[in-house]
């Protein structure tokens, strides 16, 4: 998958790790995520999708930790959230949101397929064990699945997680975290200005 990573990434991994300012991280990361996705929503569903999206959002975010904790990169702990959100809208039928084509799901499944099947997640359940919430229903479309339409995906990176840097270059891997992370630039944190993930 093609991702952003930034200094602002790696302060929102901090703000995550770090007790006192984690639950305003959350609720910023969340309401960002809700926000750039219904964006790409079918405008005629989007409202519905709404709270079904904030609390699977919210989910993820533990996902994210325990990647870390697992010893996956920031970029790696960050794709892996972004490959459950893609198998939740392609069992919705929400083609129009995903980030990469419906006929990529498995590879992204397999690269990742360890740390899935440890906590139970497969492309039937995205959230596995960190299902820690009720997730609101959603109607799903899965007419679109006959015929998907991918405006927002990019296929072609399925074999590693490939991120775009500041300067618009494409790293394969992801950057490392730089010496200098300043929790205040974290999502949530700071909101203004903030921008696609």
């Amino acid at each position: 998958m093609k991702i952003r990573q930034n200094a602002r990434h790696f302060a929102s991994r901090k703000a995550l790790e770090t007790p006192v300012v984690r639950s305003v991280a959350v609720s910023g990361l969340v309401r960002l995520h809700t926000k750039i996705f219904l964006g790409k929503a079918d405008p005629d569903h989007a409202d519905a999708r709404k709270d079904h999206l904030d609390a699977f959002f919210k989910c993820t975010m533990d996902t994210y930790l325990e990647a870390l904790r697992a010893g996956y990169s920031e970029a790696e702990a960050r794709e892996i959230t972004h490959v459950q959100a893609n198998f939740d809208f392609y069992n919705h039928g929400w083609t129009e949101m995903m980030e990469f084509p419906g006929d990529e799901l498995e590879d992204h499944y397999e690269r990742y397929e360890e740390f899935f099947t440890t906590w139970g997640i497969t492309i039937d359940d995205p959230l596995g064990e960190f299902r820690n919430r009720e997730i609101a229903e959603a109607p799903s479309t899965p007419e679109k699945l006959e015929n998907p339409d991918h405006p927002h995906a990019e296929g072609g990176f399925a074999d590693d997680v490939y991120v775009e840097n500041e300067d618009g270059e494409l790293v394969v891997g992801g950057q490392s975290e730089p010496a200098d992370v300043d929790v205040s630039e974290a999502v949530g944190v700071r909101e203004e200005s903030e921008t696609e993930d």
